[in-house]
């Protein structure tokens, strides 16, 4: 069996991010072509037909999907388990995911995010300030009162380190690139959470990566990622202007 494998998408997005932190929590070893989804050329389309990523190739495999990936290796690679053994607390668990990787996704990537770096940085558009200020003052505060009655005092999400706590945690990390921090004082206990689940070496190994990422142009990441010695492909489906995938922001 080749453990090994090819994970297309950008250090930057945090659905990649929560594949990437499976990956090494798992021990399984991975090469990246770090494109942004924008930025994906026809072969892109047959592996992503949403263009979106992540995308997984394996031995067995092409999967395009976060959440299919994430069940795909706990099945395939078992140890150490990363869904609760637990019914209930496993479906709880992928709750979580799902509440991450949808209403989460929507308001800190859709909504800010897009509105402070994709729009302006990808397709040359102005930034909305009423959807910005919307997103800051109305949308991320119901997400985080939600959390905040959720999410332990210590430890995680549903026992063990688990895909809930990763899926959650993920969308922060963006959060912060759009210069958004947790008020500690409103939400102390949703802060402290995200801080110690951030603070795990699986996320810390990827932190020097994406900072740099967000501070280098885009055509210029894959070069920027080799210097660092990121396990970057020797083919990439990139391509130099982007397009817009079938579904919308």
């Amino acid at each position: 069996m080749n453990d090994r494998v090819q994970i297309v998408g950008s250090y930057l997005s945090p659905y990649v991010r929560k594949v990437l932190v499976f990956l090494h929590l798992k021990e399984i070893p991975y090469e990246i072509d770090p494109i942004i989804p924008f930025m994906g050329d026809d072969r892109f389309s047959k592996l992503s037909p949403v263009r979106r990523i992540p995308v997984l190739i394996d031995d067995q495999v092409t999967l395009a999907d976060s959440s299919v990936i994430c069940q795909y290796l706990e099945d395939r690679h078992p140890r150490p388990a990363l869904y609760p053994a637990d019914i209930a607390a496993r479906a709880r668990a992928r709750w979580f995911e799902e509440f991450a990787d949808t209403r989460m996704g929507e308001v800190f990537i859709w909504r800010l995010y897009n509105q402070v770096a994709i729009k302006p940085f990808v397709w040359g558009e102005k930034t909305d300030p009423d959807v910005v200020n919307a997103t800051l003052t109305r949308d991320i505060p119901r997400v985080l009162d939600y959390l905040e009655s959720e999410v332990p005092a210590a430890g995680f999400l549903c026992g063990g380190l688990s895909i809930a706590d990763i899926a959650v945690a993920s969308f922060f990390r963006n959060a912060a690139f759009a210069r958004f921090t947790i008020d500690a004082s409103r939400w102390p206990v949703t802060a402290a959470f995200v801080d110690r689940v951030l603070g795990l070496d699986c996320f810390t190994r990827l932190k020097s990566l994406e900072d740099r990422l967000i501070r280098t142009p885009i055509p210029r990441h894959r070069e920027v990622l080799a210097e660092m010695g990121a396990p970057v492909t020797s083919d990439t489906y990139g391509t130099p202007t982007p397009r817009r995938g079938m579904m919308g922001i």
